[in-house]
């Protein structure tokens, strides 16, 4: 069975990949993982960490062949606002909730839930029910690690 051993972010491959794993939001962050690609067949997934993957990634397998990530529709609200300011507070409302959300110029794309919703639409949104690839922002502790240097009184966080 091929076994992806790294991969590589979009764009920063070439080559045309040998298929496709079709992952919704929460199944792109990989380390070891049997994987259906979309053609048929099955790819092993061990790589040496954790690894947060994006639509358009690969994998690169061991014999130097990719295989490309493909967001997954998911069924989402799409979130709108009256302006600009408004579409920042809607974010600092979602944020303060740490839910996975995908900020966009003019839109805030949510995974569904009713309760969510409901206050949305009492801060003045407009939800709209759409099926999409979600690619939601990555928290700031996501993929790095969190250290404090302390030098000469200062006090820093590194991302």
């Amino acid at each position: 069975m091929p076994r992806a051993i790294s991969h590589a972010h979009a764009g920063e491959f070439d080559g045309t990949p040998v298929g496709h794993v079709v992952l919704a939001h929460d199944e792109r962050h990989l380390r070891r993982k049997l994987l259906t690609l979309k053609e048929g067949g099955d790819v092993v997934v061990d790589l040496p960490g954790a690894v947060a993957l994006g639509h358009g990634d690969a994998l690169v397998l061991e014999d130097g062949s990719l295989v490309e990530i493909v967001a997954a529709e998911e069924l989402l609200y799409e979130v709108t606002a009256r302006d600009r300011n408004h579409l920042a507070k809607l974010c600092w409302h979602l944020g303060n909730r740490h839910l996975p959300a995908q900020i966009d110029e003019e839109r805030i794309l949510i995974g569904r839930d009713h309760v969510i919703r409901e206050m949305l639409l009492g801060l003045g949104a407009t939800v709209r029910e759409i099926a999409a690839p979600f690619s939601p922002e990555r928290g700031a502790y996501h993929s790095h690690s969190h250290h404090h240097d302390h030098d000469a009184g200062h006090h820093h966080h590194h991302v």
